[in-house]
């Protein structure tokens, strides 16, 4: 060797990558939040200190995920947990049924979002920084009526209009520039002009409360069959919605079509979608004009990234669902930052009052317009508190459910 040689300082973060390295476990820690358990998953390596955490929580399903995640830790546990595309098609391609179904893509989801928190920490950069880098200086963020507290979100009577229009006030004092309601009430697959005037009569207020320049979106939570749905669509039109989401089953990919078609108002919807190729009939089909992939259901962000491709190419916006957990918030904004498509963050904060107690979060939500810039901090740039957690150990989640006037099931 050149006696004269400089030799560049040591790399601790080259250190550790070029050093073998296995995943000696993954562990699910259950916090309930009262309509949600959330299901935060652990991956933990064999380095000391090198851990990832990502999200399954779904919804009325909690014991049936955790058990999916301990099925998938006896394929990966022995890997080595860099190879997050190996690992991702071993949990997705073996045990011969492919994890698409919506049970086994959240456990998926969890482990993967978990693996991408490990390779930002080993190379000692946030997520986004992996995929490209920023291509934005901030995220919008937006709230529920209610900033997701159930009693308010979901359980405003469609009839209380003037309910509406202060909850909506209420979330601009607080800095939102955007805000989500639940405005449609459970129809029947035909009925009539009430139910309809009544949402009318509820994004009026809304609308009247905060004006012109606040965006407004409503989520119908694919209650109405296509014809209710176009009904509905076609009666809140003028009032400049940001997007109308789930106007009926996303199964019923001709009836978004149909929908998407008629009114000016995008069509969202995506959120329960968790098949590669059912994406590409979604968008294929112009049913959709906002994705809605949601990161802890839909394969986190390996698969996501796959989607988000697709929608580029057929010029579709992204804005994930985002309505879980702390860690699920975190890699939605860091998934935002590396998309061009991506257009605004779903976010939740007054569901439970401890909320922020269970995370140490990198970022900063600033009070005017509710934006979030990015970190520059490793992986998503989160801490859990474990013992916070223990706190608030697994319960029944609340139900919810709905029935006709006649007796008959409804969709919630």
């Amino acid at each position: 060797m050149d006696a004269g040689c400089v030799c560049p300082p040591h790399d601790p973060q080259e250190a550790i990558y070029n050093q073998r390295m296995k995943i000696t476990a993954v562990e699910t820690l259950v916090c309930n939040a009262r309509m949600r358990n959330w299901v935060f998953v652990k991956v933990v390596t064999d380095q000391p200190g090198l851990i990832g955490w990502g999200e399954a929580t779904l919804e009325w399903q909690t014991r049936s995920v955790v058990g999916a995640v301990e099925d998938f830790a006896q394929l990966i546990v022995g890997e080595d947990p860099r190879r997050v595309e190996y690992l991702w098609q071993m949990m997705f391609r073996q045990h011969f049924w492919h994890a698409h179904d919506i049970t086994r893509s959240t456990a998926l989801s969890g482990i993967d979002i978990a693996l991408w928190d490990i390779i930002g920490k080993i190379h000692g950069v946030p997520c986004h920084q992996l995929w490209g880098g920023p291509v934005r200086d901030y995220i919008r963020t937006y709230c529920h009526l209610g900033g997701g507290k159930m009693e308010d979100f979901y359980e405003t009577p469609v009839e209380d209009a003037k309910r509406f229009g202060e909850l909506a006030l209420a979330a601009v004092e607080n800095g939102f520039t955007a805000m989500k309601s639940m405005a449609v009430p459970p129809t029947m697959p035909l009925e009539g002009l009430r139910p309809v005037k009544r949402a009318e009569a509820a994004v009026a207020a809304m609308r009247d409360a905060v004006g012109d320049d606040i965006d407004l979106m409503v989520d119908c939570h694919a209650r109405p069959s296509p014809a209710m749905g176009l009904k509905f669509g076609k009666a809140l039109d003028p009032y400049g919605l940001y997007f109308y989401e789930e106007p009926c089953w996303p199964e019923n990919v001709e009836g978004l079509a149909m929908i998407n078609d008629a009114i000016t108002t995008p069509v969202a919807s995506g959120e329960r979608v968790t098949v590669l190729e059912d994406f590409v009939r979604l968008f294929a089909a112009r049913a959709c004009d906002v994705c809605q992939m949601d990161l802890t259901h839909v394969g986190g962000f390996t698969q996501a990234r796959r989607v988000a491709a697709l929608a580029d190419a057929h010029r579709v916006a992204l804005a994930p669902h985002n309505p879980q957990g702390p860690v699920s918030t975190a890699a939605s904004l860091e998934f935002g930052f590396s998309q061009p498509g991506y257009i605004i963050c779903e976010t939740v904060h007054e569901d439970v009052p401890w909320r922020k107690d269970v995370v140490t979060e990198s970022f900063t939500i600033e009070p005017e317009g509710r934006i979030v810039r990015p970190h520059s901090q490793p992986g998503l740039g989160i801490s859990i508190n474990e013992e916070e957690i223990a706190k608030h150990p697994f319960e029944q989640e609340i139900p919810q459910v709905v029935f006709y006037p006649d007796g008959a099931i409804g969709d919630w």
